[in-house]
């Protein structure tokens, strides 16, 4: 299976070698306008897009967990007329990755552009615009998340990115050699 590897950016894809990826910038509208203009151009069979995440404190969830995306939401979007807000991945991908982590988290993921700005207990930036523009070109796609920070902790020095790109780095693999 030809599997197209996105993240935000380069750091989250520094473990993936030789598989075909993809570096879409930070915030929803980059990640959407990159990853459409790539599958305008190329075909993968899949799309397992990546990265680090914050979680609530009253999630439960801890630095260094995975989540799988079971749904994304684009909790900055609020319009007066009825609009795509949530987007389910595809099915029969989600139903192989959660095979492949068995002791992943499987929860919804908001995408906002602003830390803070989500209405999940997980959220980054990026996912809702790659599974849009997934779903818009008819290909496979799936979220995957390692937990970086707390969303409340205001203060940077405390986030922990290096423990978050190990996880998805590990799970990525793990989810690359399986598909």
């Amino acid at each position: 299976m030809h599997v197209l590897v996105i993240a935000a950016t380069a750091g989250e894809l520094d473990w993936v070698g030789g598989a075909d990826a993809l570096v879409v910038g930070i915030g929803p509208v980059e990640a959407a306008v990159h990853t459409a203009a790539h599958l305008a151009e190329h075909r993968p069979d899949a799309i397992l897009h990546l990265g680090i995440a914050g979680a609530r404190r009253a999630s439960g969830l801890e630095i260094g967990d995975i989540v799988v995306g079971t749904r994304s939401v684009y909790s900055d979007l609020a319009a007066a007329v009825p609009t795509v807000r949530t987007i389910e991945p595809d099915v029969e991908l989600l139903a192989r990755v959660e095979l492949l982590l068995p002791d992943a988290h499987r929860l919804p993921i908001a995408t906002s552009a602003y830390v803070g700005g989500g209405d999940c207990d997980v959220e980054a930036m990026e996912g809702f615009g790659v599974l849009r523009a997934a779903a818009e070109a008819g290909v496979p796609a799936l979220e995957l998340r390692a937990i970086s920070n707390m969303v409340e902790e205001e203060d940077r020095a405390n986030w922990d990115f290096p423990a978050g790109l190990r996880a998805v780095a590990e799970a990525g693999r793990v989810v690359l050699a399986g598909l």
